[in-house]
C-alpha cells in the first residue's frame, strides 16, 4: 500500500480560486475547473472572509506567472459560459452576440 502525499497549494493559487467564486462562479464549478475538492474551496472562501487564508511556502511568483494563472481562470470561466449558452433550448431567445 502506498502512502498518498497531501496536496499543497500556494497562497496565490488559493486567492485566485477564491476570486473565481467571488466573481460569480459557483463553488462546484470553480472546484471542477481548478481540480480541487469542493469542500476545500469552500474552506478557502470561508478563511478569506475571516482573514485567515494562508498558503504553502513557495518561491516568489513572478508577475508573468500570476498573469498566466489569472488568464487561465478567466478562460475557464468564459469557456463555461459559452458552453452554457450554446446548449440553450431552441425556443429561448438567443443573446445578440451568438
Amino acid at each position: 500500500m502506498t502512502k498518498m502525499t497531501r496536496a499543497r497549494y500556494t497562497l496565490e493559487f488559493k486567492r485566485e480560486a477564491v476570486r473565481l467564486v467571488e466573481g460569480g462562479q459557483s463553488i462546484a464549478a470553480a472546484a471542477r475547473t481548478l481540480g480541487v475538492v469542493e469542500q476545500t474551496l469552500f474552506n478557502w472562501v470561508k478563511a478569506q472572509h475571516e482573514g485567515k487564508l494562508t498558503g504553502a511556502e513557495s518561491s516568489p511568483i513572478s508577475a508573468e506567472q500570476m498573469e498566466i494563472s489569472r488568464l487561465r481562470a478567466e478562460l475557464a470561466r468564459v469557456t463555461m459560459e459559452r458552453d452554457i449558452l450554446e446548449n440553450l433550448p431552441r425556443g429561448l431567445p438567443r443573446p445578440i452576440w451568438l
